[in-house]
Order: C-alpha cells, then structure tokens, then sequence
C-alpha cells in the first residue's frame, strides 16, 4: 500500500499548531491574571487619597461624616463580618445536612428534584432576594420571630431591642438563605469524591450509616468542606443588592441583632452616585479595596484547602 504524500503532514506544521495553541491559551491565562492587577491597580489609584489622609485609622474610626469630611469604616466592616457569619452559622449545617441527604441517604427518584432545586435557588438574581427579603423575610422577622427570641433570650444583649424587622438579623437571613445552595452544591461534589472504599471498610467493620458518615466521609473530605465553607462566606462578605434592602443602612456599631447596620457592600452601592467631592469618593474606593481584599484572601484559602482535597484523593486512588 502506498501513501500518497501529500496526506503526510510535516513536522514543522505540528510544532507551528502546537506553539501557537500553547500561546493563545498563555495569553487568555495571563490576561485573567492582568484584569485582577488592573482592578487592583483601579482601586488603589482611585483610594490614593483616602489613603493618605486617614492611614490606617480608616479601619478603625467609627465615624462617617461626609458632611465634616471625617470617614472611618469600622461600622462597615462591623456589619460586613457579623451579617456573613450568622449567615454562615445558619447555612452551614443546613448545607451540610442536604450535601449528606443527596450523597447518602436520598432515593434516586428523589435526588435530581432536590438537586434541580438547589441549582435553581443558585441561580435566582440578587434582586429578587432582596424584594423577597424587603416584603416577605423583614414583614415576618418583625412580627414572629423577633418577639420570640426577646420572648426567652431576652436577657442576652444579641436579642434586645425593638423590632424592626429590617437590621442584622434579616440580613444574615437572607444571606444564609443565598449561600446555602452554594455550599451544599460544592459540599455534593466533595462528599461524592471520597473513594468508595472508605465507606465499604467501615460498613464492613460494622459502623452504622451514621458512624460510617462520621468517621470515615467527614474527617476523609474535611478540607473540601472547608474549602466549600470559605466558598459561601466570600459569596457572603461580597453580596450587595439583597443585604441593602434589609439591613437597614446606618452606620453604627450594636451589639443586638435586631438593629439595623451596614456592609460595605451595601455602603458603595448607597453612596457611590453621592459622593460630591474627590475624598468622599477616595474614601468609598478605599472600601472597595478593601472588600476585594478581603475577598480574594477567602478564594486563595478556600482554593487551597481544595487542592489538599484533591491532593489526597489522587494518593489514595494510586
């Protein structure tokens, strides 16, 4: 049989294909890597001002004033941090609990209707959350749940106050309710990577469901749950529309839950269109420079512990 040559491709046309593939995907890498040194780069540039003038007092004055020219973003910081962690505190054995359901327990017929579910809260816009949370969440925080938590843990400074309905307790409400599909997803995929055989041995050594869940998937897959956790509370600190129409926007640090607060988030989309002089507007970038910080601090964590995850499955399967 003979080969016509002119089939035969040189070489040389490989290596051309090869390079030019291995440098346009290069160049896609590196311009995600120079999008986040332009965003950064933006902000600093834009909070240069704020910078210099307040330092590192910024973070620690309580006081906003934009009228005496005086900015301080405790009360934001304040409000970012309580607000996602109650929501963390809310969603996480929840997501955890479904993530176990649908891994473990739940029936196929029952398992894709749950999982559509959750994709699908996943996918509801920020907005909507917040009409939800404005009409239906706060209407019902303020008359049912608030009278009952003064009602029996009235003595606890967290639960004092009057009801308001709009304030720090609704807006981790909502929160968890945002992230929860987030953990619960990536807590799925974690939970379904640990090896069949760690299940397998301690069902044959005779652990029930709930001993073989606890000693053998939990500790197997803790690292991805972290991950998973950091995951949500990042989506947390970096919410905006729904915490603004809930958390009741005042800058001010309270210790009781059912007083209204601030994000920073929240702050930027409020003011932002305000600010009617160069350091007001230098001041609200510092923010953002701030929560970005912030934010991808918690991706590089979760990411990391994700890779351990991923790490250990490998050694295991080899």
């Amino acid at each position: 049989m003979t080969i016509r040559p002119n089939l035969i491709r040189p070489q040389s046309s490989h290596q051309w294909q090869d390079q030019s593939f291995r440098l346009l995907t290069l160049v896609f890498a590196l311009a995600m890597l120079g999008l986040v040194g332009l965003m950064v780069l933006e902000l600093l540039q834009g909070s240069w001002l704020s910078l210099l003038r307040f330092g590192w007092s910024f973070l620690t004055d309580a006081d906003w004033d934009p009228v005496f020219e005086n900015f301080g973003a405790l009360p934001f910081l304040y409000g970012t941090l309580i607000s996602s962690l109650l929501a963390l505190s809310i969603a996480l054995p929840v997501s955890l609990g479904i993530a176990l359901f649908l891994t473990e327990i739940a029936p196929q017929w029952l398992y894709r209707p749950i999982s559509f579910v959750v994709e699908l809260l996943a996918a509801i816009p920020s907005v909507v959350y917040g009409l939800w949370g404005l009409f239906v969440l706060a209407p019902w925080v303020r008359t049912h749940l608030q009278p009952v938590l003064s009602r029996f843990f009235g003595y606890l400074p967290f639960f004092q106050g009057p009801a308001l309905g709009v304030g720090m307790l609704s807006a981790g409400l909502i929160l968890a309710v945002m992230i929860t599909p987030i953990v619960t997803a990536i807590s799925r995929e974690v939970i379904m990577a640990v090896p069949t055989s760690q299940r397998e041995a301690a069902l044959a050594l005779g652990a029930t469901r709930w001993e073989m869940i606890r000693l053998a998937i939990l500790p197997y897959a803790r690292s991805g749950l972290l991950g998973a956790v950091l995951l949500g509370l990042g989506r947390a600190l970096g919410e905006t529309m729904a915490v603004t129409m809930v958390i009741g926007n005042r800058p001010e640090i309270a210790i009781s839950l059912f007083a209204p607060g601030y994000s920073m988030a929240s702050v930027i989309a409020n003011e932002f269109s305000e600010a009617t002089y160069a350091l007001y507007l230098s001041a609200l970038m510092e923010i953002g420079l701030l929560l970005f910080g912030v934010t991808m601090l918690l991706n590089f964590l979760a990411r990391l512990m994700l890779w351990r995850l991923t790490g250990a499955v490998a050694g295991t399967r080899e």
